[in-house]
């Protein structure tokens, strides 16, 4: 699993790049001249700070800040400028061109695949349980040393050596971005380097969180963001339930409303709202549904959850939920309010700019951006985090729609909902998380194991806290949602004042 809020040389350049973007397209100028430049300033000097050359360096930082500006990689062979499309990209209607998530070939260690290897630390101990539990055996004792070694051509990597070894002994390297691709969409090419099969990728983002060496991003919308907010016209924040305490302990929830108003932001509502409309409709979903007409029914609401299961599981693609998700939900509300509004969706989630680039969506949420990304914006802005900005309350949004953030979440809002409905119906959830889980989960309903359940299924393993756009501990993430909850006045989505508007933004 990747950690998060652990500051490394990979965040640091990755928020260097971040906010040399934003500061980019809140200054203007000659953006052609100005970004051949960026290289030079996130990487300065004569001597490489991380890779064996400062040139490999900045050609690195090139490629992170194109695909940041939401450009494509450029063509080895071609030797484009860094330039090349820049001015095309500075405009506010610019979508994402696929592919999403993108390797950087020269960025990237070409680790080894998985293997499973003996180390040093084998004490050649006389019960060798390594030897007994291997099914093929590849594993045979060295007659130089005495110690055990394995046949890499017998091995089927099954792992059970490295569970039995008493000494620890035995390990089992699997490349990062692979381990944490729930979709197991990552191989090797030719050379060795990561390549995605993006027939399988769902664009969960969870590799480009995992790889040490930072050859693995996705494409943004900072640019296109900044330039709208220099234009006329209201701009609308939605800020997604995972947002508490990404930008430091001082920013409290009272405050974003003023912090995201230095930014450009007209104003911000809480995505959480949406999601007190989601679990409504999901709730009378289940109540009319199952198991009259259906044998379980699914959540929605993460993206990449949804698309791994209609993808690989199609005959159960009636029976995932068909509500709009919260973040659809939110900007149809702020657009019925504010007719002519642009909505930025602002949360933890790589697959949501994906869900927010289709079609049926695109009039809706307008850009997504992750709270890494903002925080780039709130640097290049020079927005102070920890002065005392003026408290003002968010939206009237309940524990139920906060919760959207953690895994159970989804699932303990709308048994809550059908309870108050119906107190003698009996609501059986399974919640998953982490896209191998889910799959899991998927196939048990599929041999009938889940009839009459709640299926709550989560990409990122702890929910969306855990999503690759984070900036903290997903342990403490989930604690500050959790108070957030809480302290919220009202605690079902039938309390939820937005309620009677459900309807009205199918």
């Amino acid at each position: 699993m990747a950690i998060r809020g652990v500051h490394s040389s990979v965040t640091e350049i990755r928020r260097k790049v971040f906010t040399e973007v934003a500061r980019l397209a809140y200054e203007g100028g000659d953006y052609a001249h100005r970004i051949e430049e960026l290289p030079y300033k996130i990487a300065p000097g004569e001597h490489s700070s991380y890779r064996n050359s400062i040139f490999l360096e900045r050609a690195i930082v090139g490629e992170r800040l194109r695909l940041a500006i939401g450009l494509p990689l450029r063509p080895v062979e071609q030797n484009e400028p860094l330039s090349e499309g820049i001015v095309e990209s500075a405009i506010a209607e610019k979508y994402y061109d696929p592919p999403l998530v993108n390797v950087i070939k020269f960025a990237c260690n070409a680790c080894p695949e998985k293997s499973v290897h003996i180390t040093e630390m084998c004490q050649n101990c006389l019960d060798h349980p390594c030897r007994e539990v291997c099914p093929r055996h590849a594993i045979s004792e060295d007659i130089e040393t005495g110690k055990s070694k394995i046949d890499q051509k017998l091995c089927v990597k099954c792992g059970r050596c490295v569970n039995v070894c008493p000494y620890h002994a035995i390990v089992r390297i699997e490349r990062p971005c692979a381990a944490a691709c729930g979709m197991n969409a990552i191989s090797s090419d030719k050379d060795g380097h990561a390549t995605i099969d993006y027939d399988k990728c769902v664009s969960c983002g969870q590799c480009l969180v995992s790889c040490p060496f930072g050859a693995i991003s996705d494409k943004g919308q900072i640019f296109q963001v900044v330039h709208a907010l220099k234009q006329e016209g209201e701009i609308y924040a939605a800020v997604a339930p995972a947002f508490v305490g990404q930008f430091g302990p001082e920013m409290t929830p009272e405050k974003m409303r003023a912090a995201f108003q230095q930014l450009g932001f007209t104003d911000i509502s809480e995505v959480a709202v949406g999601a007190d409309l989601c679990t409504l409709e999901e709730a009378h979903d289940f109540i009319d549904k199952v198991p009259k007409k259906q044998p379980f029914l699914a959540t929605s609401c993460c993206p990449a959850w949804s698309v791994m299961a209609k993808k690989e599981f199609p005959q159960f693609a009636p029976y995932i939920s068909m509500a709009l998700t919260p973040m659809v939900l939110t900007a149809r509300r702020l657009k019925k309010i504010h007719p002519n509004c642009k909505v930025v969706f602002v949360g933890p989630c790589a697959a949501k700019k994906l869900e927010a680039s289709r079609r049926t969506i695109r009039s809706d949420v307008d850009f997504v951006l992750t709270f890494e990304e903002v925080m780039g914006m709130f640097e290049a802005r020079g927005v102070d985090l920890v002065a005392a900005l003026p408290d003002s309350d968010l939206d009237d949004a309940t524990a139920a729609g906060r919760g959207f953030a953690v895994s159970g979440g989804v699932a303990k809002a709308v048994v809550d909902v059908i309870h108050k409905i119906d107190p003698n119906r009996e609501v059986k959830v399974q919640a998953s998380q982490g896209l191998r889980e889910c799959r899991q989960m998927m196939r048990l309903a599929k041999a009938g194991k889940y009839n009459g359940y709640l299926l709550e299924g989560m990409a990122c393993p702890g929910g969306c806290v855990a999503g690759a756009g984070t900036l903290q501990p997903v342990a403490k993430s989930t604690a500050l949602v959790k108070k957030y909850t809480s302290d919220a006045d009202k605690k079902n989505a039938l309390e939820s004042p937005y309620g009677d508007m459900a309807d009205k933004l199918d």
